[in-house]
C-alpha cells in the first residue's frame, strides 16, 4: 500500500502512476515498477455490502439476542456472535442472525 507525500490518503495504481484517491488532492507519482507486483487496486466496497462473518458459519447453540428486530421479516430474536473488529479500545461488533429467516447483520455498540 502506498500513501500521499501531500495529504496521506491511500494512493491507487493507475497505469505507469500512483494516483490519490483524495479528490481534494489529486497528486499522482511515478510507479515503483520493482514493487509493481506486489500492489493490487480492488473496488472500494461499502460497509452495506460486507459482513464479516464466515457464509457457512454455525450460529446455532450461541447466545441469542431478544433485544433486535429483523428488518426482513420482523422477527424479534436472532443469535448471535462477538467479535473485536475494531482497537482494543472500541467496543466489539456483534454479528447476527435472524432465528426465524436466516437474514445476518451486525450492530454496534
Amino acid at each position: 500500500m502506498q500513501f500521499c507525500d501531500d495529504c496521506g490518503s491511500m494512493m491507487v495504481s493507475d497505469g505507469g502512476e500512483m494516483v490519490c484517491q483524495n479528490d481534494d488532492c489529486g497528486a499522482t507519482t511515478e510507479r515503483d515498477e520493482g514493487l509493481a507486483e506486489r500492489f493490487e487496486s480492488t473496488v472500494e466496497q461499502t460497509g452495506d455490502e460486507l459482513i464479516e462473518t464466515e457464509e457457512g458459519a454455525n450460529f446455532e447453540g450461541k447466545p441469542t439476542a431478544d433485544d433486535v428486530v429483523c428488518e426482513e421479516c420482523g422477527h424479534g430474536e436472532a443469535w448471535y456472535t462477538i467479535k473485536q473488529t475494531g482497537s482494543a479500545d472500541e467496543p466489539p461488533t456483534r454479528f447476527f442472525k435472524c432465528k426465524e429467516c436466516g437474514r445476518r447483520w451486525r450492530g454496534y455498540n
